[in-house]
């Protein structure tokens, strides 16, 4: 952009390198509009998902929180059957839990949100969502496994990918 006038841009000519807004561009939206949440049920990710839910609320965003299930290794195969329900029994209590907070806190705020739940690698399981719902941020709650200091955690990797803003509470 130029440091002229615009006295000088006379006649509805357009001025030499004007600005453009990018592709994809939304016009008439200012803010985030959807945040993800990652909750496996550790006390980091209820972190991140209290924090994420006030981002939300101040933001007038949409909160989705995601449990992804974990799949089955092939050593676990067998108890496959039993492992599925388990996972399931656990997106419930979460959902559970999630519903309970909301009734508690009804009357000092409200947040639209939402829980999903898919299968899957939690890393994959999180940035699939996140691509899907298009989201503005993802919030997770810092690991909380040893072994993930070596082969990375989840955080790590949603971070590395770079196709959102990431905030990892601890």
């Amino acid at each position: 952009m130029s440091n002229e006038s615009d006295a000088e841009a006379v006649g509805g000519a357009e001025e030499p390198g004007a600005a453009v807004a990018p592709a994809g561009f939304e016009l008439g939206t200012d803010g985030p509009k959807v945040i993800l949440a990652g909750l496996d049920g550790s006390e980091s990710s209820w972190r991140a998902t209290a924090y994420a839910a006030g981002l939300a609320r101040r933001q007038n965003a949409t909160l989705a929180v995601a449990y992804v299930q974990p799949v089955l290794g092939a050593a676990t195969a067998l108890a496959g059957a039993a492992v599925e329900e388990t996972t399931r029994e656990i997106a419930e209590e979460l959902l559970g839990a999630l519903r309970e907070a909301e009734h508690r806190l009804r009357d000092v705020w409200r947040v639209d949100w939402r829980f999903l739940t898919v299968r899957g690698d939690p890393y994959t399981g999180l940035a699939r969502l996140a691509d899907e719902l298009r989201a503005d941020a993802v919030v997770v709650g810092v690991s909380e496994q040893a072994g993930h200091r070596v082969i990375g955690s989840v955080a790590v990797r949603l971070v590395k990918a770079g196709r959102w803003p990431v905030t990892v509470v601890p």
